[in-house]
């Protein structure tokens, strides 16, 4: 970057004075990388000190990338819209709010308990992303959270988007896309205006198919798929910036969308009995607490229920683990907990959410093959030997001559082969 802007080539002493002695064949090989890629060249002189400038092509394009000069508008076409059809930032807030929300209410099955989705409607493609990544598992007709799911929805609102976005941009090539058009259009999103509307005019079709997909996750907003302009949201204009870094399950959509929600403070609390208090309104935060505790009664602005050893082997049979459950009534404690005692949550609740992830943890079955009758011990050895150096050994018992498996194809194959060549020794 310092190269970018200076007229003439820099000598290769003033490079090497920016590299510490001990990383100087780190700095050799950069730079023959540099030169074979064809971003920096020596100078021809032979006359002049040795010196590295960047190479015309490279620089006058990453320039203009960098201030948004040229052609291809790296910071987006703004467009002139006119004022009666300008989407207002609070109206781009609540749609983004709407989706994103919608989103995590479907990974934790708001709809399943009778709490809707928020208005948001999902598209097949939204559903296959999630699924793809493995955040939900679906069987039929039902739609279960996996334990990446939770860990997923107890990130920070950017870095679920950036997953998000990640997974897109794996799947691109299932959906004919082009990569480079994709990461070219995500990184543009994070520099563009919030509430300024931009026009679809210089987009590619990769882009335009973008422009759809990503109106259905509430990054981007727009009117129609015919419509000439776009608007991008708070959850795309931050995707470069940490301001609005909350938890999302609770404050989290707050802070990234500047909400004024009161349960940006926390709004658990649990008793020693395990009966929970919650004092929240939103159909999703009720719908996280009902995958790990019963649900009993709820007022308009608060829930109880209590937590049984049911509800959270239930919780742990779908994936989510003991510490992702404590960690959650953690980050979200009411402020009262956080005042009345030095530890936030009871410990004999702590300690009995991990005897109940312990207790389906005793016993643990795995599908394989027994090998055992062996004749001699070196009949025994070699094919044991060799089912752990490929991996597929389980359990054995030398005393007893047997081993167990989880693959017996390849062990198969040795047995025979090793009875072949005995046949051929004798």
């Amino acid at each position: 970057m310092a190269m970018l802007y200076i007229p003439r080539p820099l000598p290769a002493t003033d490079l090497e004075a920016w590299v510490r002695q001990e990383s100087r064949r780190d700095q050799e090989r950069d730079v023959d990388l540099l030169e074979r890629l064809q971003i920096l060249q020596r100078t021809a002189d032979p006359k002049q000190p040795r010196a590295f400038v960047l190479t015309n092509p490279f620089a006058a394009s990453l320039r203009q990338a960098l201030t948004g000069a040229g052609n291809h508008k790296s910071f987006g076409v703004p467009s002139n819209t006119q004022s009666e059809d300008l989407m207002t930032i609070v109206r781009l807030d609540e749609f983004a709010r709407n989706q994103w929300e919608g989103i995590l209410g479907y990974m934790v099955g708001s709809a399943a308990v009778g709490l809707g989705n928020q208005g948001a409607n999902l598209s097949p493609a939204v559903k296959h992303l999630l699924q793809y990544g493995g955040l939900v598992e679906v069987k039929g007709v039902s739609v279960g959270i996996t334990q990446d799911g939770f860990a997923f929805v107890l990130q920070e609102v950017n870095a679920q988007v950036w997953t998000v976005l990640i997974l897109y941009l794996e799947n691109a090539e299932e959906l004919n896309m082009e990569s480079v058009d994709v990461l070219s259009f995500l990184f543009m999103l994070g520099s563009l205006e919030l509430g300024q509307s931009y026009s679809k005019v210089n987009l590619t079709e990769t882009q335009l198919q973008m422009l759809l997909d990503l109106r259905d996750f509430g990054i981007i907003y727009q009117e129609s798929p015919d419509a000439d302009h776009y608007y991008p949201t708070r959850l795309a204009t931050t995707l470069t910036s940490d301001a609005g870094a909350l938890r999302s399950a609770s404050a989290g959509f707050g802070g990234a969308l500047r909400s004024s929600s009161s349960d940006d403070k926390g709004f658990v609390i649990i008793e020693t009995n395990y009966r929970l208090y919650a004092y929240t309104s939103s159909p999703l935060q009720i719908a996280i607490l009902s995958l790990f505790a019963r649900l009993i009664i709820r007022y308009p602005n608060m829930v109880s229920g209590k937590m049984t050893r049911e509800s959270v082997r239930r919780a742990i049979a779908m994936g989510i683990t003991g510490d992702q459950i404590i960690d959650f009534l953690y980050t979200h404690a009411h402020p009262q907990m956080r005042k009345n005692s030095a530890a936030v949550l009871p410990p004999t609740v702590v300690d009995q959410i991990r005897l109940w992830q312990i207790e389906g943890e005793r016993m643990k079955s795995t599908v394989g093959f027994l090998f055992k009758d062996f004749a001699t011990e070196k009949e025994y050895l070699e094919p044991c030997e060799y089912a752990r150096d490929i991996g597929v050994l389980v359990w054995r018992n030398d005393k007893s001559k047997m081993f167990f498996v989880t693959r017996h194809e390849q062990i198969a194959a040795f047995l025979k082969n090793q009875k072949e060549r005995r046949r051929g020794g004798g």
